[in-house]
């Protein structure tokens, strides 16, 4: 059977693949309410706000998106990033905090549109691997902690996490152990459904609680239900802020929408590689864009493709976009019919379902790989200890520091290779890696390691023009730019300088293995110093027999 295209199965229309994503989508229902209203207290907002935002990611993923396993709807990692985000622009205002967090939900989905028609889908490459895990690590363990109170019944005085955690164990004393048992059962359940994943087995337990509420078992032992859940659709409306709050909320949205969709498109591109689907990144950041617009028009919560509720959604064997609708149908008629039940819900059973939501993540040994390599140690560790020290936001925020720190630190290196002749073969070879391959008498070869642009391409080039002032090659210089697929102006510039240094001390330059970009940019911008016959040849073998040929 051949692969399936874009967001869709190849039996799409078959009554089997109908069934199929029925099966699912009754399955991840089952899941994505109560994570929704779970990760609604993560957020720090009203019941209401996750379940809205879980409509507004199914239905306009489900209609717009290109994957057939995403799941779009709210995430615990944009919920705490929100939280972190708006209580310290808001200062203690509540109102304030809740009006902000709508705009910077607004503006997120904003800058998802602009990506899309900017065609930045790979855009959430800038952040490396390494620091995604070590911030995820950070983050897990965060939110984790973030829900002993609601399980244990304390109210410590401080929020972040090494006061919260000091805070906990001081109170011990005053923990409500019956919470704590209930908390741990709920987790063992959640643990055996999770062998079946065709059974909703967050909303058995969660039924499981709602009976011992109205058994009165919880009341007796002191556990607290979740509260009322009124869910009203209002009329859309963009919260009323002055500008200054507006341009706050900008700078907030930009790390917002950064880590969603640093997480959707790891979600994505997991299980579209898993089963050999097409997607398109562009795409999926339209579709984001407008999820999140809408969520925050109704005041609705972040929304982004949580690997959770795809991996859910593939296991319970989904046969496209469809099976997200029909969850989306469920959740309809079960907040419709049962929300008062829901509102009954104890919070330590909530507690459990974010606590397991969150358990792929919370696993030190994601990061055991970079020490056995020995690579990208230090900004893994920096990205888990600034969540845990700074929090989330701050956290957040350094970690992308940190990650295009790691880019530009490699990309500026000036690192150059000087090439020779491998044996009697055409290939050309770094001759400090192969000291058995040497360059032709009288020639220079070299290749810088780094693609080449305005950042590098001044002290790349000034090595290069130093050995060509120290060797004086009678046959001058080949460069190869096989790691540049692209120029900018300053290292347009850069080569003509080059050019015309070599060309006034009797070293003629020619460029090997230059991409057709590049050749296209070097024929449109005539520079008399970089003439066609410079980059003819393709390849350094090429370059080499013009080179020495010329001057015989």
């Amino acid at each position: 059977m051949p692969a399936p295209t874009a967001g869709t199965a190849p039996t799409g229309a078959t009554p089997g693949a109908w069934r199929a994503d029925l099966v699912a989508g009754l399955a991840i229902a089952g899941l994505l309410l109560p994570e929704a209203v779970a990760y609604s207290g993560i957020a720090g907002l009203p019941p209401q706000a996750g379940v809205i935002a879980l409509f507004a990611g199914l239905l306009v993923y489900g209609l717009l998106g290109s994957s057939r396993f995403a799941i779009v709807s709210a995430t615990s990692s944009s919920a705490a990033v929100l939280l972190a985000a708006t209580t310290a622009a808001a200062e203690g205002d509540a109102g304030l905090r809740i009006a902000l967090g709508a705009a910077v939900i607004l503006m997120a989905g904003m800058l998802f549109l602009l990506a899309a028609a900017l065609r930045l889908g790979a855009i959430s490459n800038l952040i490396a691997k390494p620091v995604l895990r070590g911030f995820a690590l950070g983050l897990s363990l965060t939110i984790v902690l973030k829900q002993c109170p609601k399980i244990l019944d304390v109210k410590p005085a401080h929020g972040d996490f090494l006061r919260l955690a000091w805070d906990l164990l001081a109170g011990w004393r005053h923990w409500n152990l019956s919470g704590a048992a209930l908390a741990l059962g709920a987790l063992a359940l959640l643990h055996l459904f999770a062998r079946w994943r065709a059974v909703p087995g967050a909303l058995l337990v969660i039924a499981a609680g709602i009976a011992l509420d109205l058994s009165g078992w919880t009341q007796s032992h002191g556990i607290a239900a979740v509260g009322n859940i009124a869910l009203q659709f209002s009329m859309p409306r963009v919260p009323g802020l002055t500008t200054a709050d507006w341009m706050r909320a900008g700078e907030l949205a930009a790390a917002l929408a950064l880590i969603l969709y640093a997480e959707s498109y790891g979600s994505i591109r997991t299980f579209a590689m898993r089963h050999g689907d097409n997607v398109s990144p562009n795409r999926d950041l339209a579709a984001l864009g407008l999820a999140n617009l809408a969520s925050g028009l109704f005041q609705g919560m972040p929304v982004g493709a949580g690997f959770s509720g795809t991996s859910a959604n593939e296991s319970a064997g989904a046969q496209s976009r469809r099976a997200g609708l029909i969850a989306g149908a469920v959740v309809f008629a079960a907040v419709c019919t049962l929300l008062p039940w829901i509102s009954r819900t104890p919070e330590p059973v909530l507690a459990a379902i974010v606590i397991r939501a969150v358990g792929h993540s919370l696993n030190p040994g994601s990061l055991k790989p970079y020490f056995d390599w020995r690579r990208d140690r230090l900004v893994a560790l920096t990205a888990f200890a600034g969540v845990l020290l700074l929090g989330v936001l701050h956290g957040l925020l350094l970690a992308i520091v940190v990650s295009l720190a790691m880019l530009l630190h490699r990309l500026s290196r000036p690192q150059v290779s000087w090439l020779g002749r491998l044996a009697d073969s055409h290939d050309f070879v770094d001759t400090t890696r192969h000291p058995e391959a040497a360059a032709p008498k009288g020639l220079l070869i070299a290749r810088p390691e780094v693609p080449l642009f305005f950042g590098n391409v001044d002290s790349v080039l000034g090595n290069v023009r130093q050995a060509l002032a120290r060797d004086h090659p009678q046959y001058g210089l080949v460069l190869s730019l096989e790691e540049s697929p692209d120029l900018d102006g300053t290292t347009l510039e850069a080569l003509g300088e080059l050019a015309v240094f070599a060309r006034a001390h009797g070293m003629p330059l020619r460029l090997a293995r230059v991409k057709d970009e590049v050749r296209d940019l070097l024929a449109q911008a005539h520079n008399p110093a970089i003439p066609e016959e410079m980059w003819r040849g393709w390849s350094v073998d090429d370059a080499v027999r013009e080179a020495m040929g010329g001057g015989d």
